[in-house]
């Protein structure tokens, strides 16, 4: 026989997307809908998206020897890079992988806490970004917040729980994967923005509480 769900836990049983889901989903769509208006002359210019990659995109040059466009954007785009995207499929699949992932993440961690891995998540994403690639590369998106969710995953689900062997399967297979697009993409991947954010969500979930509750006790 099974023990009846308390009423918190059935709640959670069916995750609604959270405020703080929704605003990022706002911000991040709403750019690229404007941007691909403007890329077939429904509005205003197509050096629209020209000039978002020049201020928005993340340049690993700006760390080295590069001029910044503006005083703050060696530091504004380690973030604003996962507000824009290269195109409307682009944007599709992070959303998609955010609708599929989040809301039941947000359940486990709370506004707040989601908020916290994903603003955490794109950070590493940036900063292996900058370390591992070349200065003239420029990187939009927000694979790597979405890395970093599945790995505050994995941490929640399998290292914690002590099930080594599946988590090291999972990455295996994302790595896989990673290598995969990137040949499919003709080395256009950034890969490694995907593992910053992966390794960032998953420490990060190691300072938040899983407010996932226990299984029901059956007998």
């Amino acid at each position: 026989m099974t023990s009846p769900a308390p009423p918190d836990a059935r709640r959670q049983a069916i995750p609604w997307p959270g405020t703080v889901i929704a605003v990022l989903m706002i911000l991040t769509c709403g750019l690229e809908l404007a941007v691909a208006a403007a890329d077939v002359g429904l509005i205003g210019s197509v050096r629209w998206r020209s000039l978002i990659l020049q201020y928005g995109a993340c340049w690993p040059g700006l760390v080295r020897d590069w001029q910044p466009n503006y005083a703050a954007q060696p530091w504004t785009m380690f973030f604003s890079y996962s507000l824009l995207h290269a195109g409307l499929l682009h944007l599709l699949g992070n959303m998609a992988m955010l609708l599929w992932v989040g809301p039941g993440l947000a359940a486990r961690v709370g506004q707040l806490g989601f908020l916290l891995l994903w603003v955490g998540s794109v950070l590493g994403g940036g900063l292996v970004f900058v370390a591992m690639a070349s200065a003239s590369t420029p990187m939009v998106g927000a694979s790597g917040a979405v890395f970093g969710l599945i790995g505050a995953l994995v941490m929640y689900d399998y290292v914690l729980k002590g099930r080594y062997a599946k988590a090291l399967g999972i990455s295996a297979a994302l790595a896989l994967l990673n290598l995969v697009m990137l040949i499919a993409e003709n080395g256009l991947l950034a890969w490694q923005t995907h593992l910053g954010g992966y390794l960032a969500g998953g420490l990060i979930a190691l300072c938040l509480t899983d407010r996932q509750p226990e299984p029901a006790a059956t007998d």
